[in-house]
């Protein structure tokens, strides 16, 4: 198999691959339900693995961590490798990293609810523009008291501080009540399906997963998403919030030889689906311009119909496995489908789409110059790793051999926001009670004196209860109650 490209498989002219100069254009995987498309997104890793390329990828079936076992021969794979003429298989394993938001199948990955910023949270919380603008309001309250914001109890408390001191922090940071407490019930929600395992420290640097083996192969970062798609908008902001922050972080590379990092975003439809025009803008620049940081974005969905056309006619390499037509819809889709591809005079592209087989494609993919190839009908190479999942003991087996594994194994929780504003309460609190001692002891020994507190001492040891106590916590969630959509 050469390792001047990534092999996608044969057609009757000869192989098809992916030229690594041209993979940071990046690509768009797409098909019906058991159509092939996991396989693809395996050989593709493998491919971009073997020529140093890491990988990133989220499992959502739980079936791509045989990447890092090795293959059985069979007398069909035998077959399909003689078909397509690959010279130099090997049934390998290759180097995995497995990463897992609750941190049950891989080692944790956790994010600060800084580095996710407002404008994320917000769409992860689905707020209104009301909703948003406190949001920001907090973030910024929170940078100018020097509160560090690392997980969702410190979110948690700068709203409530905002919201009981509402008037009293100046015009600019007036809030309303109203408002604080819907983002709070979202909150709640987001806690629930796991956000409070998500949002802490130690945060996921993303240089650990631009790395390398021994032998100088990508490491493929698989994240266990098989848990996480069950919460869709938990899943989308997790993964367009690592975009962004490659995007931030990575330095400008120009037109590199190969890709410095290879991102496939799987279920690429819940990306899209709700979400408002200024995320999709926001998605679109992204993609436009992550490429010259030498990162390559393949977005992986049933049908291209689900990215949205802007984002969609910068996806240079394609891989189109079988639609179905069985409506006018469906029919619709596989014209525009086969539309968005380059002509070939051998055959119609909307009629092979409907009769591809498990494990073929037509496939397009960016040559010299970056002009599109005329589109393919092509057997898919099959995997030289395992095909499913692994048994317990391999994956307990490949997380322990994450060398990031320790550093990012248990959860550490610094003095941050929560401790910060609960500290400034209870001082608070000591100064009003130190200050109505010395006033009781200068009253007239006649004068009747007053067990009431006052209201700034009542207010301060309110806020301090309320931010301190977990058992506070647990009752407000349960009268908030949820209503996230």
């Amino acid at each position: 198999m050469s390792e001047a490209k990534v092999l996608v498989g044969g057609c009757d002219s000869g192989q098809v691959s992916i030229d690594p100069r041209y993979a940071n254009r990046h690509g768009l995987i797409a098909g019906a339900t058991g159509s092939g498309k996991t396989v693809t997104l395996q050989i593709l890793a493998e491919g971009f693995s073997k020529l140093g390329v890491p990988v990133f990828m989220a499992d959502v079936k739980g079936d791509l961590a045989g990447l890092g076992q090795a293959g059985k021969p069979h007398p069909k794979i035998q077959e399909r490798i003689d078909s397509i003429g690959i010279e130099g298989f090997e049934h390998l394993p290759f180097p995995v990293n497995l990463w897992d938001v609750f941190g049950d199948q891989g080692t944790p990955v956790r994010s600060t609810i800084s580095e996710m910023g407002p404008q994320l949270l917000s769409e992860l919380l689905d707020l209104n523009e009301t909703q948003q603008s406190v949001m920001t309001l907090a973030f910024e309250f929170a940078d100018d008291e020097g509160l560090l914001l690392v997980d969702l109890n410190d979110l948690r408390s700068v709203l409530e501080y905002l919201a009981e001191n509402n008037g009293k922090l100046g015009v600019g940071l007036k809030v309303s009540k109203a408002s604080v407490n819907a983002i709070l019930r979202r909150l709640i929600m987001i806690e629930r399906e796991g956000g409070d395992l998500f949002f802490g420290e130690p945060a996921l640097q993303l240089e650990d997963f631009i790395s390398h083996s021994r032998r100088g192969e990508g490491i493929i970062n698989i994240l266990a998403a098989d848990k996480l798609i069950q919460s869709p908008r938990l899943y989308a902001t997790f993964l367009l919030w690592l975009l962004s922050e490659l995007f931030e972080s990575l330095p400008e590379v120009g037109d590199p030889d190969k890709p410095k990092l290879v991102f496939f975003f799987d279920e690429a439809h819940l990306l899209f689906k709700n979400a408002s025009r200024a995320l999709i803008e926001k998605i679109e620049q992204v993609a436009r311009l992550i490429r010259s940081k030498g990162v390559g974005i393949y977005f992986v969905s049933q049908s291209p119909a689900d990215i949205p056309e802007d984002i969609l006619g910068q996806l240079g390499n394609r891989i189109q496995h079988t639609l179905r037509a069985y409506t006018p819809k469906d029919q619709k889709a596989v014209r525009a489908a086969a539309q968005s591809f380059r002509a070939n005079p051998n055959f119609d592209t909307a009629e092979v789409i409907t009769e591809l087989g498990i494990g073929e494609a037509i496939v397009s993919v960016l040559q010299e110059g970056g002009v599109p190839s005329q589109v393919e009908r092509v057997l898919v190479r099959p995997p030289e790793s395992r095909m499913g999942p692994v048994t317990d003991q391999e994956r307990q087996q490949l997380i322990n051999g994450n060398p990031f594994h320790r550093k990012y194994e248990n959860a550490v929780d610094p003095d941050s926001a929560r401790e910060m504003l609960q500290r400034r309460a209870e001082q608070t609190a000591r100064a009003e009670e130190e200050a109505e001692g010395t006033q009781k002891s200068s009253r007239q020994p006649k004068r009747r004196s007053s067990n009431r507190q006052s209201v700034g001492e009542a207010f301060m040891k309110s806020i301090a209860r309320s931010i301190g106590s977990s058992i506070g916590r647990k009752l407000i969630r349960g009268v908030l109650g949820s209503l996230l959509k």
